[in-house]
């Protein structure tokens, strides 16, 4: 369980593809310290498993499945990304329940400048719109926003400048892709509704 409240931002040091799994390096200075092997990391929002630390790289294997449904897959060394730890117990949460299991991968349709708000209007597929709502919790790679308005096929939020100069999602430009995790309690109530 993760806050969507970035840490800091890693650099990709290696990705290798084998047959059945895909194996990440990343480089972190702040989470590398504190973190053990079978330790919880969300990278851009998923939650991986550390299973090799070497002194500030940490590796993780990606299955198939991740690979499906995030946009690690498109990783290469050079690339950053957004690291946050595990909740601890006593953790302050700041930002909002974030489980690290992606729903699906969304693509920047806009970014821009509204009111002096920096905005973000990101697509996804059809079938999840009924999961936002405005004034609801999303996760985009990993990061806790609200949603401010909700359309046919996209949904838009505002950026403050600590959050475009502390994450990744200030260098995406149109067309980039993103990890999106709808708010589990937009999911609960959803399926409550349908039972």
């Amino acid at each position: 369980m993760f806050t969507g409240i970035i840490q800091e931002i890693g650099t990709v040091t290696h990705f290798s593809r084998y047959q059945k799994t895909q194996n990440l390096s990343i480089r972190s200075k702040i989470i590398s310290s504190s973190s053990k092997i079978g330790d919880s990391v969300s990278v851009n929002g998923a939650c991986l498993t550390v299973i090799k630390i070497k002194s500030d790289i940490l590796s993780f294997d990606l299955l198939f499945e991740t690979i499906k449904l995030t946009n690690l897959g498109l990783l290469k060394a050079g690339d950053l990304v957004n690291l946050e730890e595990s909740l601890r117990v006593n953790d302050k949460i700041s930002g909002h329940f974030v489980t690290g299991h992606i729903d699906c991968i969304g693509t920047i349709k806009k970014r821009g400048v509204i009111n002096s708000n920096y905005s973000f209007n990101i697509s996804v597929p059809q079938k999840f719109m009924d999961l936002l709502k405005p004034k609801g919790s999303v996760s985009v790679d990993g990061i806790s926003l609200t949603v401010v308005s909700v359309f046919r096929d996209s949904f838009t939020v505002y950026l403050i400048m600590h959050t475009l100069n502390n994450t990744i999602l200030g260098k995406k430009s149109v067309g980039k892709k993103v990890n999106i995790e709808f708010d589990i309690l937009a999911k609960y109530t959803l399926k409550s509704t349908l039972n």
